[in-house]
């Protein structure tokens, strides 16, 4: 037995995951050059050689979430989330310029692949399972919960901080007859949220948050947070404050991580979502200190890992449709990516949370709504 391998089987001790094994979560190395990468690079070894054929995994899932349960993936090396760290500490990765950066990247990929992947009203972002059945029932679900949330009333002017395709937009216009200005950093996701919401009381605009103005009743972002990054917290929320009136009402939706860090997975930054990191609780509770009152913390993490595997069934259900334009290394990469990604929240590695804040504080407190 070679010492690399013995030095990722000793990785893999506690975790239930076996090389070349017989259940369906353990690894089948198909090169053994995966060893090497695995202890050299660390997680984005790991992915890469995903990507490159290098290992298979009947159940990709499951072997990510016994070993993120048993924390195992944190003795692998980290000298490049290291370097990540120091260089956030001395730059910004997420100015206004580089705002722009995660949209051409990750959402100008094609429309076509997310319309295949999502529902119909094409909504990137955790649904709400709690009585649904699909997941177009487990996004209106979402929606809803949302509009009711920011007691949404007629006329209402209303403020989407990434907004997507529009499906939100087009939700709380049709459904709640609000008045909804939209911003996103995605020119294909401007354009398709121009077309989708013809008709109705909806402007779109390709801005970074940084540059609106204006007053709005209301404001949500429902899965934009993620592209902050911790120097820019506390004006993303400034920005929030001075845009909201001052008895409206402001609901974020963002996955959360369970520790502050500063940089994001090497494997995440180099191929899914550039210049972006999860927040944490300190890190949120920091920066809207002395700009808004918490009124409600809803923690709903497993809806996701539910709602990815939802986004995974569909597109391996296209795939013979996406084959044509993506590359079977593109599969790969985003297979993994779904699918890591599901096993953290399995695992609670990381979260969902959807927080409602107001100004000064509501008199009496807002009812719970779930």
């Amino acid at each position: 037995m070679s010492s690399h391998r013995a030095a990722v089987e000793s990785l893999l001790e506690g975790t239930g995951v076996a090389l070349d094994g017989h259940a369906p979560w353990d690894i089948q190395v198909k090169d053994p050059g995966f060893f090497r990468r695995v202890l050299s690079q660390g997680s984005l070894g790991v992915g890469e050689a995903y990507m490159d054929g290098q290992w298979e995994c009947e159940r990709l899932d499951e072997m990510l979430f016994r070993v993120f349960r048993a924390h195992a993936e944190r003795h692998l090396p980290t000298l490049r989330q290291m370097w990540a760290a120091i260089t956030a500490s001395v730059r910004n990765p997420q100015t206004p310029r580089r705002s722009f950066k995660v949209g051409e990247q990750h959402y100008d990929i094609g429309d076509d692949l997310y319309e295949h992947m999502l529902d119909s009203r094409m909504i990137y972002s955790c649904a709400y399972w709690k009585n649904a059945r699909t997941l177009e029932e487990a996004q209106e679900a979402k929606l809803d919960m949302v509009c009711r949330k920011l007691r949404l009333e007629p006329g209402m002017t209303v403020l989407d901080i990434g907004c997507g395709w529009g499906g939100a937009a087009q939700f709380a216009a049709e459904r709640y007859g609000a008045k909804v200005t939209g911003v996103t950093v995605s020119k294909n996701q401007a354009a398709a949220a121009v077309e989708r919401c013809k008709g109705l009381p909806v402007a779109i605009l390709l801005e970074d948050y940084r540059a609106l103005t204006g007053r709005f009743d209301r404001i949500y972002s429902l899965g934009m947070f993620e592209h902050v990054g911790f120097r820019n917290h506390r004006t993303f929320f400034s920005t929030a404050a001075h845009l909201l009136e001052p008895q409206g009402l402001f609901l974020l939706h963002t996955i959360g991580s369970n520790s502050s860090q500063e940089a994001n997975d090497p494997w995440i930054e180099r191929y899914i979502f550039p210049n972006s990191l999860l927040p944490s609780i300190a890190q949120i509770a920091t920066a809207v200190e002395g700009l808004f009152n918490v009124e409600d913390w809803h923690s709903f993490g497993p809806h996701y890992d539910r709602t990815l595997l939802a986004w995974h069934e569909r597109f391996r259900a296209a795939w013979p449709q996406l084959a044509a334009k993506y590359s079977e290394r593109f599969r790969r990469m985003w297979e993994f990516w779904l699918l890591s990604s599901a096993a953290a929240f399995r695992a609670r590695r990381i979260q969902l949370w959807q927080i409602l804040l107001s100004p000064h504080g509501i008199a009496g407190g807002l009812a719970e709504v779930r």
